[in-house]
Parts: structure tokens; sequence; C-alpha cells
């Protein structure tokens, strides 16, 4: 007898996403503190440790973006919400159970594999390690070490798709602060480079664990009984694998743009370290903005889609690119207007010099102007994702990717690091492009007259708050001149500067967003406001 369906409900998307873009914000909040930690024990190009941590750190998560995140996660949210609609939860949790089982096998079989083989993929990840026998030493034994994170976050990964599939938000945006946590504990006792290394590579699997651990127990929380299982190859599970496909081969690409980034970076002492950092703020809308609403979008299409409801499909789509937007658009201009005030102000103390922040501001710089493109990328996949297309992604992902690699190999030589953001930017609005024109000759989406206006007026708010952080770095010492004699823990007069002008800028920002209604008060009450018929947004788990 088959079970009855199970609805999930219709919440209102800018509420979820503002759930998770809130604990987010605390996970970045304590991933900055993590970094600030990070950087005053590693430094960047005066030490091995700086470069080898963080290719070790980045060889799990290049693994974890193909199989993991990206992918596989793509393809299981739709058809997990799909069975769960249709056909109820017993089935849906044997699916979500023999997934789990067959991404489990497939990352520790890799994971093993990696850790045998790790001498030798060194060579090929950072030959400009070579010449640096110790730095290639460190570099294989850390990411040894921290190979495991990967089974930890393909687990992960399916299993916050459970908990959003379920329109239980709450872990999927505590989760994050695990690990950075866990950074905290072990590096901040620590006052030698490389014992630095070493102890932040060993917390990395051990907060992978307690990540997994933490949302295991959320899921049987919401009533789901996913189990542990032998890995098969069901009927569903090879639809789901020939859904993954397309999307494994694009992430794949993009995943050879990294490795041909790290494979120049590492030509340069401190350059991984310096893409790190920049990393670090250019990444921060993203994880805010681009992550959440894309994991709140894509059950709600879903849903819309499977119940053919255009006008909620175009609802969403409007909603989710406006609200992306007004963060990122002022976002960027920062980014754009004060990079070396920013990067010098948040990190420059212990081995992380001047210099160092010198050369990561030029790389923010070129970071800054694509970080709108790296969020609408994340918007507008869940309107092919839902309709259980991940080809077309796919196809593109690959044409911007191949622009990547062949303006970052012709800029490297030109400009240095900073070619390779400059590249990586380029490929991220080319990526938007191609998706966008695809949704308008489809009929899927094109943004409505409405969202058009509410766009421009956005754009012209950030501009004016552009100019206005430009005046602010450019006067950078008169600002700081009266805090020098400011005696706060922990706080010089150039880090009190660069938290007054960013906490100054959000509050005019946000009165320039009303003075133009780029957003009235009105639609954020409606945006948040829980309407009749609507599920509250769980605040249990």
């Amino acid at each position: 007898m088959t079970a009855p369906a199970t609805n999930p409900p219709k919440g209102g998307l800018i509420r979820s996403s503002m759930v998770l873009s809130g604990l987010t914000l605390v996970s970045r909040v304590m991933g900055l503190a993590r970094d600030l930690v990070l950087t005053a024990r590693l430094g960047a190009s005066a030490t091995i440790g700086a470069d080898a941590y963080y290719t070790a750190l980045a060889f799990p998560n290049l693994f974890r973006r193909i199989f993991a995140e990206g992918a596989f996660a793509s393809a299981f949210v739709p058809a997990y919400t799909k069975t769960l609609t249709g056909e109820g939860q017993a089935q849906a949790d044997r699916i979500a159970s023999d997934a789990l089982a067959t991404l489990a096998a497939a990352t520790l079989a890799l994971t093993l594999a990696a850790q045998l083989a790790m001498p030798w993929l060194m060579f090929v990840i950072n030959p400009g390690y070579v010449d640096d026998p110790a730095k290639f030493k460190l570099a294989v034994v850390l990411t040894q070490i921290t190979m495991p994170y990967l089974p930890c976050m393909a687990i992960g990964a399916l299993l916050s798709g459970v908990l959003n599939a379920h329109r239980r938000f709450i872990l999927t945006g505590i989760f994050p602060t695990i690990l950075n946590a866990v950074m905290l504990i072990v590096v901040l006792p620590q006052t030698d480079p490389l014992r630095a290394a070493y102890a932040a590579a060993i917390g990395v699997p051990i907060a992978g664990v307690l990540q997994a651990g933490l949302l295991w127990w959320g899921v049987r929380r919401t009533g789901a009984k996913i189990r542990l299982a032998r890995p098969k190859l069901s009927p569903e599970i090879k639809a789901l694998i020939a859904l993954a496909i397309p999307g494994t081969i694009a992430a794949s690409a993009v995943q050879i743009n990294i490795f041909v980034s790290g494979i120049l970076a590492s030509m340069v002492a401190g350059g991984r370290a310096w893409m790190e950092v920049a990393a670090r703020l250019y990444q921060l809308p993203l994880g805010l903005i681009g992550v959440a609403v894309g994991v709140a979008l894509l059950p709600r299409l879903s849903s819309a889609v499977q119940a053919k409801d255009a006008d909620d499909a175009q609802g969403a789509t409007d909603q989710a690119v406006v609200f992306s937007l007004a963060l990122t658009a002022p976002a960027a201009a920062a980014l754009i207007a004060m990079p070396f005030f920013l990067i010098d102000g948040l990190f420059t103390r212990g081995v992380f010099t001047p210099e160092d922040a010198r050369e990561t501001g030029k790389v923010l710089l070129q970071y800054g102007w694509g970080v709108p493109a790296f969020v609408l990328v994340r918007v507008l996949q869940p309107a092919f994702f839902a309709r259980a297309d991940t080809k077309s992604p796919m196809r593109f992902g690959l044409i911007s990717v191949a622009v990547n690699i062949v303006l970052g190999v012709s800029l490297f030589p030109l400009v240095g690091v900073q070619g390779i953001a400059a590249a990586t930017s380029v490929a991220a609005w080319l990526n938007v492009a191609q998706l966008a024109v695809l949704l308008a000759r489809r009929g899927d989406y094109t943004p409505s007259a409405r969202a058009w206006s509410k766009i421009g007026r956005i754009l012209a708010a950030s501009a004016v708050f552009g100019l206005l952080l430009a005046a602010a770095s450019h006067y950078r010492s008169v600002l700081e001149a009266p805090l020098r004699g400011l005696a706060l823990p922990g706080l010089g007069a150039k880090e009190i500067a660069i938290l007054s002008v960013s906490a100054v800028g959000v509050a005019v920002y946000g009165l320039l967003l009303l003075a133009v209604r780029g957003i009235t008060p009105t639609e954020i009450r409606a945006a948040l406001r829980r309407r009749p018929g609507d599920a509250a947004v769980p605040t249990d788990l």
C-alpha cells in the first residue's frame, strides 16, 4: 500500500533565505575570526605553512564541490522533493538511504586513493612547490590529513538536502560554524607557523565528523528515517547518477580551472595565500546570499514546476534576483572601492605583512566586480535544476571555464596573481549571460518590468555607495589620525577605522536604497511576513 503523499510546505522564499543568511552571517563572522587568527599565525609569503595549509584545505574541497555539494546535491533535491510529494515519506527515505550509501562509498574510496597517491598528485597540483622541498613535503602531509573531510562533507551535503526539502533551514545554516569553532580552538594557542599549520589540518577532519553528526541528528528529528545501508545501484539511484553526470562534468571543468589557477599561484611565494585571503572576503556575499537564496529557491521552484504554477515560479525568481542584487551590488562596490583598506585593516598583523596585504588587495579588486555574477549563477541555475535540466548549466559551465583558463594563463605573465582573479570574474559574467539568455528564449524566466525597475534603482544606490567608500579609502590617513591614541583590546587605529567605515557605510546604503525605492519598507515586511497558508520557517531544527 502506497503511503499518502506528503506536500512540503510552501513557505516564503525571502523568509527562508533570511533564516539561512542570518545563520550564515554568524558562521561568516566566526570564519572571519578564524581567518584573522590563521593569517596572523601562518602569514603568507614569509612562511611555508600558509601555502601548504591552503593547499591541504583546497584539495578535499575540490572533490566536495564536484561530487557532493554541486552536481549530486542539485540532482538529489528535486528528486527527493518529487518523491516526498508524490509517493510519501517512506519511499523518499529509501531513496535517500540508497543515495547516502552510494555517495559515502564513492567518496571514501576516493579519499583513500588520494591519500596513497598524494606525493605524485602534488607534482601536478602545485609544481611550483618542487623547488622548495620543505614546502612540498609539508603540503603532502597536510593534504593527507585533511582528505577525510571529503566523505564527511559529502554525507553532510545530502543530509542538508533532506533538511531543506522539509523546509528545515536552521541546521543547514548552523553546521558551518562547527569548522570555524574547531579551527579557533586548535590554532589560537599556537605560536609557531608550522605547528599552527599542523593543528589547523588536524582540526579539519575533526570538524567534518562533528558536522555530519549534527546533520544526521537533525534529519532524524524531522521524522525521516534514513538508514546506513549497503551501496546498491537501484533504478532510482541510476536515474539520479544520470542526472548528476552533466553537472559533475561541469563541476569538474570548474575544478580544472581551480587546478590551473593553483598551478600558476604556486609559482609565486605567498600566491596561494593571497588568493585564499581575498576569497574569504569576496565569498562572503556568495555564502550569505547566493547559497542561501539558491538553497531556498530550488525546493520552491521544484514544487512550482511540479504544480505547473508559472506565476509562483516567476515571482520566486524575481524575488531571488532582486534580493540578491540588493545585497551583492553594494558588496561589489565596497570591494572595488577600498580593497587594500579592507585587507590591511583586517589582516595585517603577525607574519602577514603590509606587502601581503597590498598584493591581496589587487586580487580582491579583480574578484570584486565579479561578485554579483558569482551570486546570480547560484540564483539562475535552480531554474534549470527544478526542470530536471542539468545539461544546459553543464554546457555553459564548460564554455565559461575554457574562457577562464585561457584568460588566466594569458593574464598571469602580464599582471601576476590578480590576472587569475580577473579571468574568474569575466567567466562568471559570461556564465550569467548564457543562463539568462536561454531561460528567456525558452520562456521559463525573464525579469518582469517591476524587477528591472528595482534592479536599476539598486545599481544607482550602489554606485553612490561605492563613491563614498572610495573617498573614505582615499582619506584613510585622516580617518585614522584621531584613532591612534585609542587602546582597545586587539584593535588599533586601522582596525577601528575599517570597522567604523564599514558600519557607517552599511547604514548609508540602507538609507540610499530606501530613498530610491530599490526596496521599500512595505516590501521588506511583506517578504518576511508569514502569509495565510504558508508554513512557518521551522525554528526547532
